[in-house]
């Protein structure tokens, strides 16, 4: 049994990270506690600010509390009609220390890819996501609200020891997926087929994965990637370990930001301290 995080703000309730989670139980008893937050709308609460005690604003927090009320009863709903045990805690306020301790003792993190806190913009990654991501003891899965069951996995390899933490992560928190058909993909805009240590890399697949394949694509990753994985329906990205400092410049300029920008498919990210 696994213990999963599902992480949601207000109303906007993620169905998507809700059928990735069915899948996850389809294999094995899950233990999933949903965290519930009041949404935030600084448009709202601009005009106020400056009252201490003022009727609008009062008003909203009462309407904020019904919202995320509604996302609980439908958490509820979802993991009782599938047969999942759940605990649902309702939180005041994003709080980057409760979601830290939170996914500490977690073994994986899930949310939306495009819902979360998107009352602040309608471009991902969001301030808070990007929050959350860097900030998570464990490892997080970003998923569309588009999400069907996933029939192929893909890992970013890039030679060094970061992606490799992130495969060994993988592997371990969701063997079931080792049964579907896996790509493994070094990315460089070369003419060369070099692959680093590829021998070493397909040795370690082989004993993992049933159906694989390992290549090289000569590209800028920046640009083209998120095109060529969308040719791929169905998938799952991993994405790599980074480093804090490196994953806030993932988050900004790379091709797993513009996935998690498109909404494309669900994302694997993991980081080491």
């Amino acid at each position: 049994m696994k213990k999963i995080l599902f992480v949601c703000d207000g109303d906007n309730f993620s169905n998507g990270a809700i059928e990735f989670i069915k899948q996850l139980r389809d294999n094995e008893p899950l233990s999933v506690k949903g965290l519930f937050f009041e949404p935030i709308d600084f448009q709202e609460l601009i005009p106020v600010s400056f009252i201490p005690i003022a009727e609008p604003y009062v008003k909203l927090k009462k309407e904020e509390k019904k919202l995320v009320k509604k996302s609980m009863e439908k958490f509820v709903n979802a993991c009782e009609s599938n047969n999942i045990n759940f605990h649902a805690d309702e939180n005041k306020e994003v709080d980057k220390d409760l979601l830290i301790k939170e996914s500490r003792f977690a073994d994986l993190l899930v949310m939306s890819e495009e819902l979360f806190c998107s009352n602040l913009t309608d471009r991902q990654p969001n301030i808070f996501m990007k929050e959350i991501l860097q900030s998570a003891e464990c490892p997080v899965i970003v998923v569309p609200e588009n999400f069907n069951r996933l029939v192929r996995i893909v890992v970013a390899y890039d030679g060094k020891k970061e992606s490799m933490l992130a495969l060994k992560q993988f592997c371990n928190l969701l063997p079931q997926f080792t049964d579907l058909p896996t790509e493994f993909v070094y990315i460089k805009d070369e003419e060369s087929d070099e692959i680093p240590d590829e021998g070493l890399l397909k040795e370690y697949v082989k004993a993992h994965f049933n159906s694989t394949s390992v290549f090289k694509l000569h590209f800028d990753a920046k640009k083209y990637f998120a095109t060529w994985a969308e040719m791929r329906k169905n998938m799952l990205l991993v994405a790599g370990s980074f480093g804090r400092p490196a994953l806030s410049s993932l988050l900004h300029s790379s091709f797993a930001g513009q996935i998690i920008s498109d909404h494309k498919m669900p994302v694997f990210i993991t980081h080491h301290i």
